[in-house]
């Protein structure tokens, strides 16, 4: 059974560098503090949904120690204590056992996964999807948390040279079974591509299709189609992903999804 996904505008709150990462500073309370700071200005803003991942944490690992889950365990509760509208988890680079063991013990409703099915080149190295292992994992936990599976995800390059988008939107649809899916651009920030959207959305019409990234107040409208838009670097003050989120962003890009959904 397909769970439920966010929809409308999803806000990034990007964690700084947690425990055992390299760019760690020393004091968890203040990686906190930053989140829930982001969080608030999220939600005063009017965001439908917010996402969190551990955007501080580089260079990634395939998948994240013990001490990334308790760190990110600790802010995401938080965060959801805080927030009235749906919390997803993203546990950079690719950990969905990881993202869903979070999700389940602090209350978030849904997940993203990079790398669901398949296999893609990245500069952690190849990394291959688990969707087996991650939706058994889902049902013994009993959890109602939706996955949102990235389809051509950025920073990485397919493994098949036979790969074509729209077989892995089936595959991550069909065989994969995940929940919603995700377009993004090449890269953090980058525009997605509207013509992958429309591909994807013709080889996969039932699926529930999300923007991934590039997406500000002036390209709203060429993702019409899309159920939701995860949106992170044009939220920030001057448009740089390592600044603060910044309100009055936050407000002009809910003004134009609620424009853009009415029409």
């Amino acid at each position: 059974m397909r769970r439920k996904i966010p929809t409308g505008l999803i806000g990034m709150v990007h964690l700084k560098a947690l425990p055992g990462s390299p760019g760690f500073a020393g004091d968890i309370d203040a990686v906190e503090s930053s989140a829930l700071a982001d969080t608030a200005t999220l939600l005063a803003g009017g965001v439908d949904a917010i996402l969190v991942e551990n955007f501080g944490d580089v260079p990634f690992q395939k998948t994240v120690d013990g001490v990334t889950i308790a760190a990110m365990t600790r802010i995401i509760r938080a965060i959801v204590e805080l927030s009235d509208v749906p919390v997803g988890v993203n546990v950079l680079r690719n950990d969905p056992h990881a993202a869903l063991s979070i999700a389940t013990v602090t209350g978030a409703e849904f997940i993203r996964i990079n790398v669901h099915i398949g296999a893609m080149v990245t500069d952690q190295g190849l990394i291959e999807g688990q969707a087996a292992e991650t939706l058994r994992l889902r049902d013994s936990l009993n959890a109602d948390v939706a996955i949102l599976a990235d389809v051509g995800v950025k920073h990485a390059t397919s493994f098949d040279e036979k790969w074509s988008l729209e077989q892995e939107a089936k595959d991550a649809w069909y065989r994969g079974l995940a929940d919603a899916l995700i377009v993004s651009g090449k890269g953090t920030g980058v525009p997605t591509m509207a013509v992958d959207l429309e591909r994807i959305w013709q080889a996969v019409p039932e699926a529930p299709l999300i923007v991934g990234s590039g997406v500000n107040v002036n390209t709203l409208a060429e993702y019409s189609i899309a159920k939701a838009w995860i949106v992170g670097t044009a939220l920030k003050r001057d448009g740089l992903v390592q600044n603060e989120v910044e309100l009055t962003r936050v407000r002009e890009m809910c003004h134009a999804s609620s424009d853009g959904n009415s029409s």
